[in-house]
């Protein structure tokens, strides 16, 4: 840590510029270098003990958990810091999992996370990533506040909406899909002057018609999982006219021949149809140039036309318009495993297609890193405010080691 305080102090004294009170700056920096120092757990009694003259317990307890400091103003200016220095050609969203033992904290409830797989007792964070393929950092988050703690859903849960002052939730805040925070993350970051290039989420996201149309209505290109069970009519399906019966409101134009799931339409396209494709450099040693395995799978691309009922809602005239149905469809596998939907232009490369729809591995990355090293679900506060200054100081923290590994390579360093 001694070799990298200056470089600490410059980044911590540009993220907490705004802060008109030094105290404030203080305890946030004191609390970045907290979470970057050696440590199995990075709540705020344990870091205190290894902070030296800046381990004032009640000082850093107070400045995460209750000091009125704006966790947005200092998630901007992570934001345009880390657009600099990544250049990103996506945002990925998506959301994890902190699990806990009692039920008192913010938004906490039994609900199914990735993270453990299965529906647990748990707070559900969903965090928005600046990313290309050799670096990434998550610059927003929102607590996902489930319906039982919303007092104007039918699912409320009494002694849940009466913890809601103690923890803090502001009274005007309910229930909001997961996709539609990340909506309003992705409409906040660019507030903030952020370009977003592509939108690339897992199927969570890409499964809701409701968000693949918000970001069309945004004009944002996006690659996003779906579920097989999606239906689509082939890109060539043209519209016919019914025979009128010479009663009533004649019939409306329509595709001939019923959709099909998009599981239905690549196992159709055939097996000759999937192309290999290695889409970067993995982890495992390997006898390339850069000694690693490249990730390697045999995907197929077809032009399709979305069909679904709230696909169909949100098209203008009776046409549905085409997009890329991306398929991986291993060599190994009877039937193709995963599937994509995009919005990028006809004439995209398959290669560039599966690249771009892959992205979103280093969102996982990222939740791994700031987990494992930097304590993004230690904090042991039960409060709105807290959590969310919590989240975005380990983010913080995260991009702190994401600038120093891209200053030790500068051949990963990006020109904006």
């Amino acid at each position: 840590m001694a070799g990298v305080r200056e470089d600490l102090e410059a980044f911590a004294a540009e993220l907490f510029d705004g802060f008109f009170r030094a105290d404030q700056r203080r305890w946030g920096q004191a609390y970045v270098r907290g979470l970057l120092l050696d440590g199995r757990r990075k709540s705020v009694e344990p870091m205190a003990a290894r902070l030296g003259e800046d381990g004032n317990r009640q000082a850093l307890a107070h400045f995460i958990t209750s000091s009125p400091w704006d966790a947005a103003h200092v998630r901007a200016r992570l934001a345009w810091r880390m657009h600099e220095a990544i250049g990103q050609e996506a945002v990925i969203v998506d959301d994890t999992g902190f699990l806990k033992d009692g039920d008192a904290s913010a938004g906490v409830s039994r609900q199914y996370t990735g993270t453990a797989g299965k529906v647990t007792n748990c707070q559900v964070g969903v965090s928005l990533h600046l990313a290309r393929d050799h670096a990434s950092a998550a610059v927003n988050w929102r607590l996902f506040l489930p319906a039982s703690w919303d007092p104007a859903s039918p699912e409320a849960d009494r002694d849940k909406v009466a913890r809601r002052t103690r923890c803090g939730i502001p009274v005007q805040l309910g229930h909001v899909e997961k996709w539609q925070l990340a909506l309003d993350m992705i409409d906040e970051t660019r507030s903030w002057g952020i370009d977003v290039p592509l939108v690339v989420a897992d199927a969570g996201y890409g499964d809701a018609a409701a968000f693949r149309h918000g970001l069309e209505e945004r004009g944002l290109p996006y690659a996003v999982g779906i579920s097989g069970r999606h239906t689509a009519h082939p890109a060539e399906a043209r519209l016919v006219q019914p025979a009128y019966a010479g009663t009533g409101r004649p019939p409306k134009m329509q595709y001939p021949e019923p959709a099909q799931t998009a599981k239905e339409l690549v196992i159709a396209a055939g097996r000759t149809a999937a192309r290999p494709v290695a889409w970067r450099e993995g982890s495992r040693p390997g006898k390339g140039i850069s000694g690693f395995k490249r990730m390697y799978s045999r995907f197929v691309a077809l032009r399709i036309r979305p069909a679904g009922r709230g696909v169909r809602k949100a098209t203008d005239g009776p046409e549905l318009p085409e997009r890329w149905l991306l398929a991986e469809w291993p060599a190994t596998e009877p039937e193709p495993v995963q599937f994509w939907l995009s919005n990028l232009p006809s004439g995209m490369p398959l290669a560039t297609l599966v690249r771009l729809a892959k992205l979103r591995w280093r969102i996982e990355h990222d939740y791994r890193e700031m987990k494992q090293a930097l304590g993004l679900t230690h904090f042991e506060g039960r409060t709105w405010s807290g959590w969310h200054h919590h989240v975005t100081l380990v983010s913080a923290a995260h991009a702190f080691c994401t600038l120093q590994r891209l200053a030790r390579d500068p051949k990963d360093a990006v020109q904006v």
